[in-house]
């Protein structure tokens, strides 16, 4: 038997690193269903019991591994339900790829039975890369790019494959004009900031007397630099929704959550610091950071568009993380750990408030080691499925 374009596409996923896809049969892309059948195991599939919880799985297992998450549906409304999964891997930053069935080639356009407009009903949620494939050489590139515009960007993208050319033998495009020649492979960067940035950053933080980090998922690879921060500036440290991973609880200058489901002692903390480190995160709502004009602030993230919008910093600059945490620290000056932000306002039992200066102490070895890649993972897979693997290393800074 030829090699159909689903052969192709399996493979094709397989090559770019994909081991799990989730989501739920349907006669629209029976192609794609048939060739993971056929790859004996390559890839594991496992089946939601609706398409949209498919949706969050992969979007779930892009967060817990670093890696692409995939979600597979069937044309109409099998498409129309991965919508709000693929919402929450666009909010979330998370490098999602849906693949949907279409109605056959020669009945678009004719009201057939479940035909929807899929390029325009995907547009907003994965508007940086959606395409609808209408000839076997075309569906390389738009793998390839797919994917790659999806680990590099941290966002869903989508590919729709009409019911037909799923299963039709797949051709290489051609060596002639108006042919696209693409391969497998992404490297995510590293960003560094510029000295001058840095510097500036290092006279904000040393100048400040109580000063207050927020972290976000963006550090999440850098354990072990913000507690080194943290350290130097004897600062307290609460977490947005999507950081808690990145420091333990137990951690005595930890003040846990903030926002609406926070705790006393960051709301405390954020409102009488005089300084705000923010790290990594899109923490949404600035009524739970410092007032305007009470704080100075530094910000640092990956994406320059979500910079100085919650809170107006004084310097905001890029890097990847660790390395923008390890370069700040080497600009900081060491100081007494009992005081600063570490000296939390805690509720007292009778209502009433009480100081409370933090434990400070280095913690142990275990703990100091502990990251996202050593919590236990949730994301169900078949009895079939290859095994779900230890997360990368990887550039990504969602919020």
């Amino acid at each position: 038997m030829s090699q159909t374009v689903s052969d192709f596409i399996v493979q094709r996923l397989y090559d770019w690193g994909v081991r799990h896809i989730f989501g739920y049969p349907g006669d629209g892309i029976n192609g794609v269903f048939g060739a993971m059948n056929r790859a004996e195991g390559k890839i594991g599939f496992v089946q939601a019991r609706h398409e949209e919880m498919a949706a969050f799985m992969a979007s779930a297992y892009a967060k817990f591994s670093g890696q692409l998450g995939v979600c597979v549906a069937t044309s109409g409304p099998g498409a129309s339900h991965l919508i709000t999964g693929l919402y929450d891997a666009l909010l979330d930053h998370q490098p999602v790829l849906a693949i949907v069935g279409q109605q056959a080639r020669n009945a678009l356009g004719g009201s057939y039975q479940q035909e929807l407009d899929l390029v325009s009903m995907f547009k907003d949620v994965a508007g940086a890369y959606v395409m609808q494939a209408s000839s076997p050489a075309q569906v390389r590139h738009l793998v390839d790019r797919a994917v790659r515009t999806a680990l590099a960007r941290r966002i869903p993208t989508a590919i729709i494959l009409p019911n037909d050319l799923q299963e039709e033998p797949y051709e290489s495009p051609p060596r002639a004009h108006g042919t696209l020649h693409s391969g497998v492979g992404y490297s995510a960067p590293r960003i560094t900031p510029r000295e001058a940035e840095l510097d500036r950053a290092a006279e904000v933080l040393n100048a400040g007397k109580k000063v207050a980090m927020l972290i976000g998922a963006g550090a999440l690879n850098a354990t072990d630099e913000v507690i080194a921060v943290a350290d130097r500036l004897s600062a307290g440290c609460a977490k947005a929704l999507l950081g808690k991973a990145v420091l333990p609880d137990d951690l005595p200058w930890v003040t846990g959550s903030i926002g609406l489901l926070g705790t006393e002692p960051s709301y405390n903390m954020m409102m009488e610091c005089d300084t705000l480190l923010m790290v990594g995160s899109a923490f949404p709502y600035a009524e739970f950071l410092p007032k305007e004009g009470a704080a100075r602030g530094v910000q640092i993230d990956i994406d320059a568009s979500m910079m100085s919008i919650r809170f107006p910093m004084e310097v905001a600059w890029s890097a990847t993380p660790p390395r923008r945490c390890a370069r700040c620290c080497r600009a900081l000056h060491r100081r007494p750990t009992a005081t600063g932000a570490r000296a939390s306002k805690m509720a007292s039992p009778n209502g009433g408030r009480r100081w409370m200066t933090a434990r400070i102490s280095r913690p142990p070895p275990s703990i100091r080691s502990s990251s996202p890649g050593n919590c236990p993972r949730a994301c169900p897979t078949a009895q079939s499925s290859p095994a779900i693997p230890d997360p990368a290393p990887t550039g990504s800074l969602a919020t």
